[in-house]
C-alpha cells in the first residue's frame, strides 16, 4: 500500500498544484508550446510578478520545465501525460457550462 499513497499523493499534488484559475489558464497556453514569461502574462492579463509567482509553484510541483535561451527562460509542459489532464479539464468544463442539466451514472 505505500506505493500506492505515494503514487496518490503525487497525484494529488500535481492536482493541488493546477487548482487555481490563473495556473490553469497559463497551462492551458502552454499546451500550445513553450512560452517565455512576457508571453504568458499577454496571453493571460495577469502581471509579471504573479505570473512569475504562480510559475514557481508550477515548477515546484514539477508540472514544467525551465530552459534558459539567452536572457529569457522559456517554460513548457513537463510530458503530455499533464498536458492532457489540463486539456482534458478545460473542455469538459467548456461542455459542462454548455448542458442545463448534469447526468449522473446511476450505478444500480
Amino acid at each position: 500500500m505505500n506505493t500506492d499513497e505515494s503514487r496518490f499523493d503525487r497525484g494529488a499534488a500535481y492536482l493541488k498544484a493546477m487548482a487555481h484559475p490563473l495556473r490553469l489558464a497559463m497551462l492551458t497556453e502552454l499546451t500550445n508550446g513553450p512560452r517565455c514569461v512576457h508571453e504568458l502574462v499577454e496571453a493571460t492579463g495577469a502581471t509579471q510578478p504573479l505570473v512569475s509567482q504562480h510559475l514557481r509553484v508550477l515548477r515546484g510541483a514539477d508540472l514544467l520545465v525551465a530552459e534558459r535561451r539567452g536572457r529569457e527562460v522559456v517554460y513548457s509542459i513537463v510530458d503530455d501525460h499533464i498536458q492532457h489532464i489540463v486539456l482534458d479539464a478545460v473542455e469538459h468544463a467548456e461542455s459542462e457550462g454548455n448542458h442545463h442539466e448534469h447526468h449522473v451514472h446511476d450505478p444500480r
